[in-house]
């Protein structure tokens, strides 16, 4: 059956209050974390010697000078009349400049098969940024058993499909950078963060797993000199919140975010300066890497809150950080929002309910053909002669 709209408002009705008083308290300590922005840069040297005395995991750490800013934001003064102006500008920035980046999906083990088994697919972009063009698009795809799907409990997991997407994709990246060692005029995307802090949760082995992958991230990037940026586009991290929190002894609140701080005194275009992530948790296993990643917030959509963006501390030590920032703003500008790049690797990489079904007849006549007595659910042959 389909949703009930009358239902649903009825519910939203009913706990009005529940969603008022939490947006009141949220707003109003909001106020105060902003209200603290426009001391960073006069009390500059007095908060980084504070920030000397406190513990590591305070947050963030000052690192690129403060004077440019205001409010914790540097502005790009970018103002166009026209795209076609826009278009220009990022002809004079990104022409010759090449940009990758790699994303995934998959189809999960299910109980429609007797047989455990589980697809993941990567896809790659790369852009020449050329007057005559000049692209690559492909994929890679690898397909999981029984094997390498149970856990120690015989279970299966979907947490095996997604380690093994993220390893394929920045082992993807890893590859690329390696071919491109001590380039200029390239730089490589990760679609999300390099602090795996979401694997905070996992156990040790999976934590362990994800720690690695982001680590060989960094070391390629510094040892082969390729720019490396993590894209976040909906950040809820509070690396800054708590860094101000700390620092001018203001209330405890998970619920405000570094993103939601700053994005009343950000254009488009416009960025903080950048601070070093010094986050509570999953950096402690980072080893020589745990105070070697920097980071901003860039305001890439005037309507949405401003995108997070990491990179290895090696850029800024080498002076690129403003190239590389323009190159970012480039792409975002060519994909009306969000970088183009990342964009068309995610359209290369998305497996569709085509797909799903594809590869499901594959499975079954491989299995016929080998004798292995796949079965699938009634409910899964139901499907597929409806679709």
């Amino acid at each position: 059956m389909t949703l009930k709209p009358s239902q649903v408002h009825e519910i939203l009705n009913s706990k009005r209050d529940d969603f008022s008083s939490f947006s009141q308290e949220t707003w109003q300590l909001l106020q105060k974390y902003r209200a603290v922005l426009d001391r960073l840069q006069p009390e500059e040297q007095d908060l980084i010697d504070r920030l000397a005395d406190l513990p590591n995991d305070v947050g963030a750490g000052l690192l690129e000078p403060l004077k440019k800013s205001v409010n914790g934001v540097i502005s790009c003064n970018l103002n166009w009349q026209s795209r076609e102006q826009s278009l220009n500008w990022v002809r004079d920035r990104l022409t010759g400049i090449t940009t990758f980046a790699v994303d995934g999906s998959q189809i999960y083990p299910g109980k429609d098969l007797s047989i455990p088994i589980a697809l993941v697919q990567i896809g790659w972009f790369e852009n020449l940024h050329l007057p005559t063009g000049g692209y690559e698009k492909d994929i890679a795809l690898d397909v999981m058993t029984p094997m390498d799907l149970k856990v120690e409990s015989g279970e299966l997991a979907d947490r095996k499909v997604n380690m093994r997407r993220f390893e394929m994709e920045t082992q993807r990246l890893v590859d690329y950078m390696k071919a491109n060692a001590n380039r200029q005029d390239c730089l490589v995307f990760l679609d999300g963060s390099l602090v795996v802090t979401f694997a905070d949760r996992f156990d040790d082995d999976a934590r362990r797993f994800y720690v690695e992958c982001a680590l060989e991230l960094l070391h390629t990037s510094e040892e082969y000199r390729v720019p490396l940026v993590a894209y976040v586009d909906t950040t809820q991290a509070n690396d800054l919140a708590n860094m101000l929190q700390r620092l001018f002894d203001l209330p405890e609140s998970p619920a405000v975010h570094d993103a939601q701080i700053l994005t009343k005194f950000m254009e488009w275009g416009d960025r903080t300066p950048l601070f070093r992530c010094k986050r509570h948790g999953i950096l402690s296993s980072y080893q020589s890497y745990r105070d070697r990643i920097a980071f901003t917030y860039l305001k890439t959509n005037q309507d949405n809150l401003p995108a997070r963006l990491e990179m290895p501390l090696w850029m800024y030590e080498a002076g690129i950080v403003d190239r590389v920032l323009d190159w970012v703003r480039g792409e975002v500008i060519i994909g009306s929002g969000y970088p183009y790049v990342i964009e068309t690797a995610d359209q290369t990489a998305v497996l569709k309910a085509e797909d799903r079904q594809a590869f499901f007849r594959i499975v079954q006549d491989w299995a016929e053909q080998e004798e292995m007595g796949l079965r699938f659910s009634r409910k899964m042959v139901s499907k597929v002669r409806r679709r």
